[in-house]
């Protein structure tokens, strides 16, 4: 498959930038692989299905495959239409104190779709003088820094039903810190380059790591607001990557931030390990097959996209 091959050049591989074949690679993905079938079903004004703010419907809108897009290797520099669909969703899904939306409102703004979009937008190499905005009230949203409570109503700035207090609290879990969310809002704190991160970013980084190290990252023992035991899914590895999240991406993001050679990340290896089958491959255990644009697997078959995923993991981890 044209696009799982430019990755693993790309990322496993280690090609040079300049490299005639990694380039070749580049080309074929964005023109012939899942890419390609992404862009072909954009509208020419830069969203997907419908305008505005492009959460719903689930998962073929501009939101979804924007972040798809991303995990899938394409870039703006590319393809015109990617920097547009880049364009366009910070046009109509970010508000001007920097909360990304489902509604078009501060009050649509969660920790999930904050961290997604921000990481996604870094990935697809869209930079934009909004985006520090962005990554600013997504710090201080960790933080609480110059964040009102939820019933300051007069405040400019405060927090909401959805995102409802700092530490990643969110009201679908019952108003408790969301360990999904907290992924993706590090996952893109992550990315963000070390010369741009103000010292609340900084502070919110921090904050973050102790609260994905609160506890043995293998059990997923965050706190679960409507049930008595995590959820399954941290376990089931998958593609693409949405609001839901899993073991390999915790990870990933605690790598990312400096904590390799944390031995609080052992058993979640083994865990990795443990699900890898005698050929070097990982299964396709969650995902959302006639959902998005093109199915990318069979569920519960090997499947190279998670397997990518999994190698990118052990490599950082130095495995």
């Amino acid at each position: 498959m044209p696009g799982v091959r430019y990755l693993t050049l790309r990322d496993l591989l280690d090609y040079s930038p300049d490299d005639q074949e990694l380039h070749a690679a580049q080309l074929a993905a964005h023109t012939q692989g899942p890419i390609a079938v992404l862009l072909d079903q954009m509208d020419k004004a830069g969203y997907w299905v419908e305008p505005g703010p492009g959460y719903n419907p689930k998962y073929r809108s501009t939101v979804w495959s924007i972040i798809m897009l991303a995990q899938l290797g394409a870039s703006a520099a590319q393809d015109e239409r990617i920097a547009q669909a880049c364009a366009y969703i910070l046009d109509h899904a970010l508000t001007a104190h920097g909360q990304f939306t489902t509604t078009g409102a501060p009050s649509g703004t969660a920790d999930c779709l904050q961290g997604n979009l921000c990481a996604a937008l870094i990935d697809l190499g869209y930079d934009d003088s909004r985006l520090d905005i962005a990554f600013e009230w997504m710090a201080r949203s960790v933080t609480g820094e110059g964040v009102a409570p939820v019933g300051d109503r007069q405040a400019e700035i405060r927090y909401y039903a959805g995102k409802c207090g700092p530490v990643f609290a969110c009201g679908s879990n019952n108003k408790l810190p969301c360990a999904w969310g907290a992924t993706k809002v590090m996952l893109a704190l992550g990315k963000w380059p070390v010369e741009r991160r103000t010292p609340s970013i900084e502070r919110a980084i921090q904050w973050g790591v102790d609260f994905l190290f609160s506890t043995d990252p293998a059990t997923a023992g965050y706190p679960t607001g409507w049930s008595e035991k995590p959820s399954g899914n941290w376990w089931k590895f998958g593609f693409p990557v949405f609001y839901v999240t899993d073991l390999l991406q915790i990870v990933e993001v605690l790598v990312e931030l400096g904590h390799r050679d944390d031995p609080r990340l052992t058993n979640a290896l083994t865990v990795i390990h443990e699900k890898q089958d005698a050929q070097g491959r990982w299964t396709l255990d969650y995902d959302y097959s006639g959902k998005t644009w093109i199915d990318l697997g069979v569920k519960k078959q090997p499947n190279k996209w998670v397997t990518y995923r999994a190698l990118r993991v052990l490599k950082a981890l130095g495995n």
